[in-house]
């Protein structure tokens, strides 16, 4: 719910909201550069009398004395029959200056307050308003949500760039948007009439002196009244003796007696008076430049959001598939929640969709992020498919959905049903599944089935689960997937070098061409997305529509792809990577890896490795131009066979991109792993590690068990372990 009321408005009065942003920023500069070119009051004790007195003296048919919360001074008058306005110097009275605004400020100033189309374009912008707004409010409540709620509001954010660049403008910009869009439909409504009005002006007076002539100078409330406080001065029409001055201050309104210099009849300004002038200051800037500065500064993050807005939600559109008739939440007897990374989940739920509504079920699919039991108000079930990220981390249409299901007051009426989908050769198969059903026990929500689980995508699995839980239901259930292969890219292999034949242990480091891609194409999405090191490719074996994973050995600024692969027997596409030759291509894709990154700062780094393990962390290394302190710990089988990348280990080094390359060779005389090179550097480790280092690891699951067993013991004297390390966000796995 919250975030349809975030996506509607934003989709459909974007242009209007940036239009409203973009000239409201502009007009936010003019009180500033207003302040810095009106005169200053020297006299600080200055009287309106004087002033007053100033000014006739200079323009004896003064009619009207303003001034603007900026202190701008302006004074109307006449000469013959033509009337002129000009900037008053309070020193002297003189013009300084033409009162007239520029043909731009006006033309700006109509754009924002009407599109040029009057009371019509007021509305129009009011809309704006109103959906900026809602837009406000409903992306501070998901902002909280994807944090953590609202004490962790200004946390730290993870995922792709251009989803946390969202979200950090909106948590910069929120209050200025949230006070613009407030004050912008109150003035509105004050423009149309639709507020109470204050207690106004006095009466006019009924009796008068009916004499003219006394000087302005000498009247006593225009003595005692300074000159900081003025708002509007008006003399009496010349020649008519029934006319009277009127002084509007900070403090209220009255009448004069021209013939006397008595004051007739005075008003305080009303409570509402003042929060209306008060609305006008906060939304314009007039008498608070800097707020206004603020405000403008606020509002330019609004096309930035627009546009990245936009772009996530054609990039959310397109990584799944569209579902026909798909039912409303509050009409549907099974709700489905995907939990997805890359996309490949929402296509299991497109098939038990399908299936389900063929059977006779209203069935309504939707993020997992979204999830709100108060909308089912006729579901009979609720089904979870959820994939797992890294190590046991929700997906990215998952996040949230832990935090929302704990804090409900209690278990949600319906049955739940859970399916994960993972892959069995990683170490935390299916995590994120199991602590779904974690918190559902601990929230006494009933399921109608244990957990299964899909592994790598099989549609054997899924059809199995399906037949299971056609019998719950009392339905024959068939799901017949056929899996989508993802978009991809043809990549031309460059270059390749070959290692570990000697040892057998075909090995190679493969290189790509990036493809180049047009402006359409990247803002699209449809071309070879930003990546850096550390990131996966995924290869499309020929005969399978399953990926392979590779960790990536480069980043986008390389201009190039790099990848090391070793030959499995029997490896699909392993076999055909190292047969590929200069030339030839592969059909490949970015996934982001966004959990197996240095973290931001200088401190240390310490890079362990085996093998092809090496991939990532020597892309690191290559990045690495501001010389942070990263230590790499290498294992190989021999230096003369497989020791990858080793001319750029030695060239790195002596470059500072990386401080120190300890290795360590299972096939030479002083046999040893990379985890006994650990051992033996534990004094320098655990010093680098209680100074803040990050642990990064990347190779085979045996290889990073006794790596994580080798660091216990290192750390076990300082109070430490892998796991609090890992808890903190210093301690990272990359395993296979």
């Amino acid at each position: 719910m919250i975030r349809s009321l975030h996506r509607l408005p934003g989709l459909v009065a974007a242009a209007l909201i940036v239009v409203l942003a973009l000239s409201g920023a502009a007009l936010s500069v003019l009180p500033a550069v207003e302040v810095v070119a009106t005169p200053a009051q020297q006299e600080a004790d200055l009287s309106v009398a004087e002033l007053a007195a100033k000014v006739a003296a200079a323009y004896p048919s003064v009619e009207q004395i303003k001034r603007a919360p900026s202190g701008r001074i302006t004074a109307w008058y006449r000469e013959g029959d033509s009337a002129g306005a000009a900037i008053i110097d309070p020193a002297t009275g003189r013009g300084v200056g033409a009162a007239e605004k520029s043909a731009f400020e006006r033309w700006l100033t109509n754009l924002h307050r009407s599109l040029f189309l009057d009371d019509a374009g007021r509305f129009v912008a009011a809309a704006g308003a109103a959906a900026m707004l809602a837009l406000t409010v409903s992306g501070l409540l998901l902002v909280a949500r994807r944090t953590g709620g609202w004490r962790r509001f200004f946390s730290p954010l993870r995922g792709p760039f251009w989803g946390r660049l969202h979200v950090e403008i909106a948590r910069i910009s929120a209050a200025g948007l949230l006070l613009s869009s407030v004050t912008a439909l109150w003035m509105t409504a004050s423009t149309f009439e639709l507020l109470p009005e204050g207690p106004g002006a006095p009466p006019m007076p009924t009796s008068v002196s009916g004499r003219t002539a006394y000087p302005a100078a000498q009247m006593a409330v225009l003595r005692q009244t300074p000159a900081s406080s003025l708002r509007e001065l008006t003399f009496p029409y010349p020649g008519d003796p029934k006319d009277v001055l009127t002084l509007k201050t900070g403090a209220g309104q009255g009448y004069i007696d021209q013939g006397t210099g008595v004051l007739l009849a005075w008003a305080d300004l009303g409570v509402w008076d003042w929060i209306t002038e008060t609305i006008y200051m906060l939304h314009t800037g007039r008498g608070a430049a800097a707020l206004g500065i603020v405000l403008g500064f606020m509002a330019l993050g609004v096309p930035v959001m627009a546009g990245t807005g936009v772009f996530l939600w054609t990039i959310g559109r397109r990584g799944r598939p569209r579902i026909k008739a798909n039912a409303a939440p509050g009409q549907a007897d099974t709700v489905l929640l995907v939990g997805s990374e890359g996309g490949s989940t929402w296509g299991f739920a497109a098939t038990l969709h399908a299936a389900l509504t063929a059977a006779g079920q209203k069935v309504h699919v939707t993020p997992m992020s979204a999830f709100s039991p108060s909308c089912y108000s006729r579901a009979a079930r609720v089904v979870v498919l959820a994939a797992t990220y890294g190590d046991g981390a929700a997906p990215g249409s998952a996040r949230g959905f832990l935090d929302r299901l704990a804090s409900l007051p209690a278990s949600p009426s319906f049955p739940l049903a859970i399916v994960g989908f993972g892959d069995r050769q990683f170490r935390d198969f299916c995590g994120y599944a199991h602590n779904v059903v974690r918190a559902a026990e601990a929230k006494g929500w009933v399921q109608l089935l244990p957990l299964d689980v899909v592994d790598r995508q099989s549609p054997q699995d899924f059809a199995r689960w399906g037949h299971a839980f056609g019998r719950v239901l009392g339905i024959e259930l068939v799901l017949n997937h056929q899996p989508k292969p993802p978009r991809s890219r043809a990549l031309t292999l460059v270059s390749r070098r070959d290692y570990g034949a000697e040892v057998q242990a075909p090995t190679a480091i493969l290189r790509f061409a990036l493809p180049r891609a047009t402006l359409w194409q990247r803002l699209t999405g449809r071309g070879m997305p930003p990546f850096a090191a550390g990131d996966l490719l995924g290869i499309l074996p020929q005969g399978s529509t399953l990926p392979r994973f590779y960790s990536l050995a480069s980043g986008s600024r390389d201009g190039f792809t790099e990848i090391c692969v070793r030959k499995h027997p029997g490896g699909l596409c392993s076999g055909q990577l190292m047969d590929l030759q200069p030339g030839q291509t592969v059909a490949a894709f970015i996934r982001r890896n966004r959990e197996f990154q240095p973290r931001r700062g200088r401190t240390p780094v310490v890079l362990i490795g085996a093998g092809t393990g090496i991939a990532p962390l020597a892309g690191f290394a290559r990045a690495n131009i501001k010389a942070r302190a990263m230590h790499l710990y290498f294992g190989a089988r021999h230096p003369e066979s497989d020791l990858l990348y080793g001319e750029e280990l030695a060239r790195w080094q002596a470059e500072g991109r990386l401080a120190s390359v300890t290795t360590a060779f299972s096939r030479t005389a002083a046999r040893a792993y990379v985890q006994d090179a650990l051992r033996r550097d534990g004094t320098r480790l655990a010093r680098l590690i209680a100074e803040g280092a990050q642990v990064m690891v990347c190779g085979g699951r045996e290889m990073a068990t006794g790596v994580a067993c080798a660091l216990a013991d290192i750390l076990a004297p300082a109070g430490l372990t892998p796991a609090l390390l890992k808890a903190e966000g210093r301690y990272v796995e990359d395993v296979y």
